[in-house]
């Protein structure tokens, strides 16, 4: 061992930068990762990439305290590393893991071993957000670390607090939103796909939930949410993220119904110029409203949840039970920090933006339709931009258009929407004469037909609600009003043919009766 003073003396080492000798002095007591981003520093490269050193005959060079010195005749080299020779910074994360599993393994008081594990899961989770590192990576770390914490459980007794802030549904399902970076690839859109997006005829169809999550992205980076809000990206990510995983897999209400939602307010916002007239705010109370407004959904109906007098129900005192869940968990989401796309908004403008977007998901209870439908038609014929109650009116209107439009988009697109809607429906009626609840005509399988159970909707809905927005946008008639006419007339031949159908069998059937008779 070397003396004292020679323990703590400055290493020097001479680097070849673009043809100029570069001098690096650094303690020997720096970390390897330290050493790195001097390194770095020193040879112009950015401070997150992976390196290599070599000496001038090509040979590696370790990159830590012990590295041998050199001099100016014999410079070392800095060579960034491909994405594919990234194995020192998996070496660097199993360092940390084995680091913490070594802490582990000489603790003997559980309450500290708790405390350690949540410290250095926070200090990853940093390093992690900081540095970028792959998915692969963090989910070894994610997959180690919970092995501690399990263990840890084991051994204390006692429940490890759960990062969620939340658990409440009708079914007692966990709502668990995601802590680590989000595992999403990104996806770069196509020219034809960006113009595409704007439109109600886009089909929603052809797209996995990755490519969903990557369009509600580039919405949010398009309208210019991200830098009015100063949101974060990675933060973006992990919400959107968060979002997908909480909605729940339901025959309709599932997270493509939440993309088609916000997919047409991002085309009505497009397609009536709105950003010329309402503000960014606005736009982010539409987008983020849409996004969220079936978060969460047992997949039936609030009249359900009334009768059989759920826990959603008593919660919320049989007033929009469903809506009101929708709101609290997307607050709840928010409330984390890791998913706050508001976190550096000023707390009395979030304070607004939070009741807005309340106001909004509120909306989407089809009981309270008529109520905001009429509200809107006294104020369309003298609309005012200006006037902050007139606006509301109008996001109220829009979510609800975009909430139900289903039978805007093509036929192609529109119909299969029709048979999961009656799916689900389905489910919710076998289940309420199971439990001896009163059943409603459209739901009930014995009764409806997609004829009649579209009919009515398109003609008293749809329609009416549809072409009073037109009064404020008469833009929207031919590429938004024009096919819903042409979806009732649809339906109604369908139901022409069914009745011909069902009269020709009950002709036939009293034409062998009256044969029988008369043998």
């Amino acid at each position: 061992m070397g003396s004292s003073s020679s323990s703590y003396a400055p290493k020097t080492i001479y680097l070849d930068v673009d043809g100029k000798v570069q001098k690096v002095v650094f303690s020997r007591h720096c970390s390897p990762c330290d050493i790195k981003e001097l390194l770095c520093s020193s040879s112009n490269i950015p401070r997150n990439t992976a390196i290599m050193m070599v000496n001038p005959e090509g040979a590696l060079v370790s990159i830590d305290p012990t590295m041998p010195t050199n001099s100016q005749n014999s410079l070392y080299k800095v060579v960034p590393l491909s994405t594919g020779q990234l194995g020192e910074k998996e070496d660097m994360f199993q360092n940390v893991l084995s680091q913490v599993a070594d802490q582990f393994s000489r603790a003997f008081r559980i309450n500290e071993l708790k405390t350690e594990v949540t410290n250095r899961l926070a200090m990853l989770e940093k390093r992690v957000e900081l540095e970028g590192l792959k998915v692969v990576e963090i989910e070894k770390c994610k997959n180690d670390l919970k092995k501690l914490r399990d263990e840890m459980t084991s051994r204390g007794g006692g429940r490890v607090n759960c990062p969620c802030k939340y658990n409440f549904s009708d079914d007692g399902k966990k709502v668990t939103p995601r802590r680590d970076v989000p595992n999403y690839p990104k996806y770069t859109l196509s020219q034809e796909t960006v113009e595409a997006l704007k439109k109600p005829t886009f089909d929603v169809w052809h797209w996995e939930h990755n490519e969903m999550l990557s369009c509600l992205e580039y919405m949010y980076h398009d309208l210019g949410l991200v830098k009015e809000f100063n949101m974060n990206p990675i933060t973006l990510k992990r919400w959107l993220l968060a979002i997908q995983e909480n909605y729940r897999n339901n025959p309709f209400h599932n997270f493509r119904h939440c993309f088609c939602v916000s997919q047409m307010m991002y085309g009505m916002i497009h397609l009536c110029n709105l950003q010329e007239k309402l503000t960014l705010t606005d736009m982010g109370i539409l987008m983020t409203a849409a996004v969220c407004h079936d978060l969460d959904h047992p997949g039936y109906n609030n009249t359900y949840q009334i009768n059989a007098r759920t826990e959603l129900a008593v919660r919320y005192n049989d007033i929009s039970p469903l809506e009101n869940h929708h709101c609290a968990v997307a607050f709840q989401i928010l409330s984390l920090p890791e998913c706050n796309i508001f976190a550096n908004v000023d707390p009395e403008a979030f304070k607004q933006i939070r009741q807005a977007i309340i106001t909004l998901i509120l909306a989407t209870d089809m009981a309270r339709h008529g109520e905001i439908l009429d509200s809107f038609k006294h104020k369309v014929d003298n609309f005012d931009f200006t006037n902050e109650e007139h606006v509301t009116c109008l996001k109220m209107v829009l979510i609800k258009c975009c909430d139900i439009s289903n039978e805007v988009r093509p036929t192609e697109v529109a119909e299969p929407w029709v048979d999961c809607l009656l799916e689900e429906y389905f489910m919710q009626s076998d289940r309420e004469k199971s439990e001896g609840l009163p059943v409603a005509p459209f739901m009930d399988r014995d009764k409806v037909t997609k004829p009649t159970a579209q009919i009515g909707f398109i003609k008293f809905v749809l329609i009416p609600m549809f072409e009073t927005v037109m009064k404020l946008f008469p833009q929207i008639e031919e590429i938004m009003v024009q096919p819903l006419r042409d979806s009732r007339d649809h339906y109604e031949e369908l139901k022409q043919i069914d009745d011909a159908m069902t009269e020709g069998s009950s002709f036939m059937f009293r034409l062998r009766t009256d044969l029988k008779k008369v043998d």
